[in-house]
């Protein structure tokens, strides 16, 4: 990456455009050029409460813009109420209004696949579409609900509610190929089940040669592998410097802001990367103008502020029923009193790098629900990435849990070696005082460590409670350990959690995080959690 990239990806991130939609391209176009309008959204999470502003945008960009493409780069699934209520099809309708071209697969699409039910509403939801789904790198053969909706093939004759690895997308006599990436992290922070993932270079290469080879010179990457994520894995900006061919990329996973593209030139010719932040707050535009070579001459990209553009009236009308019944939802009591602020925040002494009462009080309902299933169980951790919210003083709602625990994750019981316990403390605390969705929250058990000794080596002792009392953890013992199944299969990068479920060290009785939280506070009814220094930074010099 040379430093004129990284100066524009910089600046790039940073700014934002007034809502006025204009034509951003110049008009003394060339014989040949072909002009078309991209507008993109990625990361939306279920936040459909101002979906009808974005309804506006679209309506209005299309009225400007004939030759336009509407995009999403995944993560439609898992955040809200309107998710647990729904599971996808409040989203669906919407994005069928809007008339979306393609989608990509998020992690997130493969959240509910350690449930019962597996992925039949992801298969619900795309079957349902009126548009193609796109992921060259995303191989489902082996799962029974989306291998029938499968056509694994770049196909310029394609059927809406279907997956391909890639379409051909014809605009006013000129073809566009679209495929998709989905990263390959998902099977660590997801649960994809028997779904599997290809490494994103090798499959963008392929996608770009079939384009090529069918006559197609522009070619959009739709794509949710992030645009700064870690190299481990995948990220846009190691995309555009390794494969030649791809003129766009629309990007998602990492939330990020992007309002002018940033500009790629590895290969002598731009690759344009946008991505749209996150939660609906942004409608993508981005214009570009191709020459007969397919090369891109001119671009500019905005992002128009939702939250200003007026609410369209048919959209308004449909969501009135879905919001009044997420309004219902979260006015049911639990039957339970917070005494105290419940803290389920990020940041400084939050959920993802300290212990906090509200992670002690989930550990606490989880470890009393296992112990009624296998009394042996004697601790319970929860991954503060599981943890989305706080809780307000006072009558607490189902809203309010669903809104904390909004992935329906199911309960799992390891049997774990101490050594491998330790491991998982070790693993937890490795990134503090960074903020880390796998630190985990704990139950029956309490340990120190040394910020300052280097990763790998900085728990100093843990202990186990047994009949109200603490006894020092023994590597070569055996214990029962509660978690939940996303953590139990090595989400996070748990490898000693994802080795006891290999051995087949690990029970999956089902039982719902958010339901077993409100049945334990319901016990309670005045909850009054503490901070008991269940974990505690102590440096040793």
């Amino acid at each position: 990456m040379n430093g004129k990239f990284m100066k524009t990806a910089i600046a790039s991130v940073v700014a934002a455009s007034a809502l006025g939609i204009q034509a951003a391209v110049p008009a003394n176009a060339a014989e040949g050029d072909f002009d078309l309008t991209i507008m993109h959204t990625n990361d939306t999470h279920a936040n459909l409460d101002m979906v009808a502003q974005r309804v506006t945008l679209v309506n209005q960009i299309r009225a400007q813009h004939p030759n336009n493409l509407l995009l999403d780069a995944g993560d439609v699934f898992s955040g809200t109420l309107y998710f647990n209520a729904f599971q996808g099809q409040a989203d669906l309708d919407f994005m069928n209004l809007m008339k979306y071209d393609a989608m990509t697969f998020g992690n997130h699409e493969f959240d509910l696949g350690a449930s019962a039910e597996g992925h039949a509403a992801l298969g619900e939801f795309i079957g349902g579409a009126d548009f193609p789904f796109v992921s060259a790198n995303v191989n489902v053969a082996d799962d029974k609900d989306l291998a029938p909706l499968d056509n694994n093939t770049y196909a310029k004759e394609f059927s809406n509610g279907e997956i391909y690895n890639g379409i051909i997308k014809e605009i006013a006599g000129e073809e566009v190929g679209i495929f998709g990436l989905t990263t390959e992290e998902t099977r660590a922070i997801s649960s994809p089940g028997a779904v599997e993932f290809t490494n994103y270079i090798a499959a963008a290469k392929e996608a770009v040669a079939a384009f090529e080879a069918a006559g197609v010179n522009k070619i959009i990457a739709l794509t949710h592998i992030g645009f700064d994520d870690s190299e481990a894995y995948d990220n846009d900006q190691l995309l555009a410097a390794a494969v030649a061919g791809i003129d766009v990329i629309v990007g998602g996973h990492t939330h990020t802001k992007i309002a002018d593209p940033v500009v790629n030139n590895t290969h002598g010719e731009p690759t344009l990367i946008v991505q749209a932040e996150q939660y609906n707050k942004f409608l993508g535009q981005l214009d570009v103008t191709f020459n007969e070579a397919g090369v891109i001459t001119n671009h500019a990209g905005t992002l128009h502020d939702v939250t200003k553009a007026a609410s369209d009236a048919k959209a308004l009308e449909m969501l009135k029923p879905y919001a009044d019944e997420i309004d219902a939802i979260k006015n049911q009591s639990t039957g339970a009193v917070a005494k105290v602020f419940l803290n389920g925040e990020r940041g400084e002494a939050g959920v993802r790098n300290a212990e906090t009462n509200l992670g002690n009080l989930i550990t606490d309902g989880m470890l009393a629900t296992a112990k009624t299933i296998d009394p042996e169980t004697a601790i319970a951790l929860q991954n503060g990435g599981g943890i989305r919210s706080s809780i307000n003083e006072g009558d607490i709602t189902v809203g309010e849990v669903l809104t904390v625990m909004p992935f329906g994750n199911a309960l799992a019981i390891m049997e774990l070696t101490g050594t491998e316990l330790k491991a998982a403390l070790e693993h937890s605390v490795k990134d503090y005082p960074k903020e880390s969705g796998g630190f985990l929250h704990v139950a029956g058990l309490k340990f120190t460590f040394d910020p300052g000794a280097p990763a790998g080596s900085r728990v100093t002792e843990v202990q186990v409670e047994k009949n109200g009392k603490y006894k020092k953890l023994k590597e070569k013992d055996t214990y029962k350990v509660a978690t939940n199944t996303f953590t139990a299969k090595g989400g996070d990068g748990y490898t000693s959690f994802a080795a006891a479920y290999e051995d087949g060290r690990v029970s999956e009785p089902g039982n719902v995080d958010w339901e077993m939280f409100i049945n334990y506070i319901k016990t309670l009814e005045e909850v009054n959690p503490k901070t008991e220094n269940r974990i505690v930074p102590k440096n040793s010099k």
